[in-house]
């Protein structure tokens, strides 16, 4: 097959007719969804990892092949990467849990798909990353910015993105990793719970953080992958806006939305006390204490960084333009998050 031709009209990335083969992991959860859905309308047929099957009938929409496998299993991702030139890996466990229940997907699940990467002679490998992977920043944080994580999940991704970089290094893969910020959208945990008209919020809402559309997210790996671009980089849209200012907008927009604040003490002392229960089941837990500090971090970042490089400037620029539009969108369906289907 030929392979992905990006072309710009008026600041919009298309890709030509004739496109490479592409591994997609995590389509069934948020991002990789759009990820995928962008593929599939831009002519591509991409491949999709599934994990859990009763999730697949959501990727039925697309123009897809869908492969059944798990990170855990590394003779299932040698199957699943046979024949394809790019991988983009959103698949993991996308909780704020301790290390030791991370580690078996971000970490070993993802060096064993680089391996298998690498054997199948892939090109292009790119990697979802987290914004976590940084402490409190008061500066704006851009790709100079050193990471010191202080929750687990961030911990887990820097160490993921260290050994997957020496693997790609070794394997002559070409890799890189991008830092995602609070990525938004209708299909987000966040949006779900704003359409049940309720959010629970973990502190004072007074920190700045860097927020991303998911249309947007999306576009960023793509042409990541299409460019070869190499490196570590965050990047988000063009406003770190307070979540104070985040709710206000979602507020003025959706009447039925409302908010409950716990101060941020007191949410971290009883996902302390709820953590050793939930830990006992297989399903991610969504209250940890780590969530709690997650939430209240300064998170900004430098607007501009990454987009220049990848040619792209960001179709949802600022919250006031991607918080109605998700909200458009949620009109149109109601969808159930991985993290909140017990199926």
């Amino acid at each position: 097959m030929g392979r992905i031709s990006l072309t710009h009209a008026r600041g919009a990335a298309r890709y030509a007719p004739g496109v490479e083969r592409v591994l997609v992991t995590g389509a069934t959860g948020f991002i990789g969804y759009e990820v995928a859905r962008q593929l599939s309308a831009r002519g591509s047929r991409p491949r999709l990892l599934v994990r859990r099957p009763e999730r697949a009938a959501l990727l039925e929409p697309l123009d897809a092949e869908r492969v059944q496998g798990d990170l855990r299993l590394p003779a299932s991702l040698t199957r699943a990467v046979e024949g394809v030139d790019t991988v983009i890996h959103l698949g993991a466990r996308a909780a704020f849990e301790r290390y030791e229940r991370l580690r078996p997907t971000i970490v070993d699940g993802s060096l064993a798909l680089m391996r298998a990467a690498c054997e199948a002679g892939v090109e292009r490998f790119v990697f979802a990353s987290s914004l976590l992977v940084y402490g409190e920043a008061r500066d704006p944080i851009d790709a100079q910015t050193a990471a010191r994580p202080v929750v687990d999940y961030g911990r887990a991704k820097v160490e993921a993105e260290v050994a997957l970089a020496r693997l790609a290094e070794a394997g002559g893969v070409a890799f890189s990793a991008v830092r995602l910020p609070h990525v938004y959208g209708a299909r987000s945990l966040l949006f779900e719970r704003v359409h049940r008209g309720l959010v629970v919020f973990p502190g004072r809402g007074r920190n700045v953080y860097a927020h991303l559309h998911v249309e947007d997210a999306a576009r960023v790996l793509l042409a990541t992958a299409e460019k070869g671009w190499q490196g570590v980089s965050p990047v988000a849209d063009r406003w770190s806006s307070r979540w104070n200012e985040y709710f206000a907008i979602l507020r003025q927009h959706y009447r039925r939305f409302h908010l409950f604040r716990v101060p941020s003490g007191l949410a971290r002392f009883g996902a302390r006390v709820l953590e050793p229960w939930l830990s006992l089941r297989a399903a991610p837990a969504l209250v940890t204490p780590d969530t709690v500090v997650g939430w209240n971090l300064n998170h900004p970042v430098s607007p501009d960084t990454l987009w220049g490089e990848l040619g792209l400037t960001p179709r949802h620029p600022t919250i006031e333009r991607g918080i109605p539009a998700a909200l458009d969108e949620c009109v149109a369906f109601r969808w159930r998050h991985p993290l909140a289907d017990r199926s």
